[in-house]
């Protein structure tokens, strides 16, 4: 039995960061990851989504296709798109994304002078409040 995803607004933003369809498939890999949206799970229409989202059905069918070669999601002709059943491919995508986000974080920290000892202090703080 395949269920609809909770929500299928994703939060994009048009002026900065990666472009609007890398914002859809980050979005969706996290909410994949997460567990938001359980293997099996329907995805909304390429249609709905973009609809929801504010974005063109371009932009979220490029998505879909990226996620769905990085196996994150299945597409059935007929049916729509699902979450896949298999997540080792998200936790690669998820991995991926994280690796991206501390490479800036670092080049943040290289242009804020900031050393290592006071990133592990940062790092530590955010561990002991993020408990």
């Amino acid at each position: 039995m395949h269920s609809k995803p909770t929500s299928a607004q994703l939060l994009l933003s048009p002026n900065d960061g990666p472009p609007m369809y890398q914002q859809v498939v980050d979005q969706i890999t996290m909410k994949v990851a997460s567990g938001d949206w359980p293997p099996g799970a329907a995805l909304p229409s390429i249609r709905e989504l973009a609809s929801t989202s504010q974005v063109s059905v371009i932009t979220v069918k490029r998505a879909y296709q990226e996620l769905e070669r990085a196996g994150v999601i299945v597409t059935r002709q007929g049916l729509g798109s699902f979450v896949a059943e298999s997540t080792d491919a998200s936790r690669s995508l998820l991995q991926q994304e994280f690796e991206r986000s501390l490479q800036a974080m670092l080049q943040a920290a290289r242009r804020l002078d900031l050393s290592i000892p006071e990133i592990q202090q940062m790092l530590e703080r955010e561990r002991s409040t993020g408990d």
